[in-house]
C-alpha cells in the first residue's frame, strides 16, 4: 500500500511538473544575425537566460544592468553558454532617471541598430529612488517607460522591431491610485509584507497598462509591443525578502517553481514568434495570449498613467 501511495504521489507530481512547472516552450527557429537586443536586468535570472538564447541565435546582446561586477560576470557566462562573443555590458540604473538618460545617449551614439528592447528588470522591496519616487514604481515602471521612449525612434528606424515588457500575474491584484501617486510619488504606502506585495502588484499593472497604451501610439509604425507573465520563477527577485522566510520557501520553490530557462520562454515567444504582430499591446502567459481584467485595458487609466509618467520623468 505504501508503495502504491508513493507511486501515485510521484506520478501526480510529474504530471503537475510537466503541466505547470515546465510549461510551454518557445518553438521559434528565428535567427537574429545582424540584430541588436537590449535586455534590462540581465545579469541574473530569466533576463540572463533570455540573453543566452538570443545570443545563440546570432544577436548582438546588450546586458543593461546596474551592478558592473555582477554584469561583467554575467557577460562571461552568456558568452560561454551561447558560444557568442557578441555580448556586452552597458551600465543602466533604473532607479535613476539621469542614468536612464545617460544609457540611452551612450547607446544611440555607439550602436547603429535596435531591434528588440526587453524590459525585464524588476525589484521587490520598499525604498526610494534617486529622484524621490517609490522604488518599485521607479524601477519596475517609470525607468522602463523613459528608456522605451528615448529609444523609440531607433526602434522605428530598424523595424520591424519589438518591445517586450515583463509583467506578472500579480497585476490582477493591482490598481492605480493617482491621488497616492500625486501625493507620495508612489503607488502605495506601508512596509508590511502585504503592503509591499500590493505595491509590487500595482507596479506590474503599470507594465500591462503601459504596453496597452504604447501599442495604440505605435499604430502605423513597424514596432509592436507585448507584456507577459513569465510564470512563478525561482529567481533572485525575492533576495530582499526576509531571509528566514526565503529559507522556509526554498523546498517549495525547488519543487513547484519554474527554473529560469522555463521562465524565459514566454519572453522569447513575444520577442521571436512570427505572426503575432496583430496582437500588439496584448498580455501573454505560457506562450499564448491571455485575457486581462477590465482595469488592465481601461483606456482612460492607461492614458492618464502615460501622461503622469511623462511629467514625472520630464518628457512633457
Amino acid at each position: 500500500m505504501l508503495l502504491l501511495i508513493c507511486g501515485v504521489v510521484i506520478v501526480t507530481y510529474i504530471l503537475f511538473y510537466k503541466t505547470f512547472v515546465e510549461g510551454e516552450k518557445c518553438k521559434s527557429k528565428v535567427k537574429l544575425h545582424g540584430k541588436t537586443v537590449i535586455i534590462t536586468g540581465s545579469n541574473t535570472g530569466i533576463g540572463r537566460a533570455t540573453a543566452v538564447d538570443l545570443a545563440r541565435r546570432g544577436a548582438r546582446v546588450i546586458l543593461a544592468c546596474r551592478n558592473q561586477v555582477r554584469a561583467e560576470a554575467a557577460v562571461a557566462i552568456v558568452k560561454r553558454e551561447s558560444r557568442s562573443n557578441n555580448v556586452v555590458f552597458m551600465h543602466l540604473d533604473l532607479a535613476s532617471l539621469k542614468s536612464v538618460r545617460a544609457f540611452a545617449e551612450n547607446f544611440l551614439k555607439t550602436e547603429s541598430r535596435l531591434d528588440l528592447l526587453i524590459n525585464n528588470a524588476g525589484i521587490y522591496m520598499q525604498g526610494t529612488t534617486e529622484d524621490g519616487l517609490g522604488l518599485m514604481f521607479g524601477v519596475n515602471h517609470l525607468g522602463h517607460f523613459l528608456l522605451t521612449n528615448l529609444l523609440l525612434e531607433r526602434l522605428k528606424e530598424c523595424g520591424p522591431s519589438r518591445i517586450v515588457n515583463v509583467s506578472s500575474l500579480g497585476h490582477n491584484l493591482g490598481s492605480i491610485d493617482f491621488n497616492c501617486l500625486s501625493k507620495h510619488k508612489e503607488l502605495g504606502v506601508g512596509n508590511s509584507p502585504w503592503d509591499v506585495l500590493k505595491i509590487y502588484c500595482h507596479s506590474k499593472l503599470c507594465n500591462v497598462l503601459f504596453t496597452y497604451e504604447l501599442a495604440k501610439r505605435l499604430q502605423g509604425t513597424n514596432v509592436t509591443c507585448y507584456s507577459l507573465h513569465p510564470g512563478v520563477i525561482d529567481t533572485e527577485l525575492s533576495r530582499y525578502v526576509n531571509p528566514t522566510f526565503r529559507k522556509m520557501m526554498k523546498p517549495i520553490s525547488t519543487l513547484f517553481f519554474k527554473d529560469v530557462e522555463a521562465g524565459s520562454q514566454t519572453t522569447l515567444y513575444c520577442a521571436l514568434q512570427e505572426g503575432i504582430e496583430s496582437l500588439s499591446g496584448c498580455y501573454f502567459s505560457e506562450c499564448a495570449v491571455r485575457s486581462v481584467k477590465p482595469e488592465a485595458r481601461d483606456d482612460a487609466v492607461a492614458k492618464k498613467l502615460w501622461e503622469v509618467s511623462e511629467k514625472l520623468c520630464g518628457l512633457s
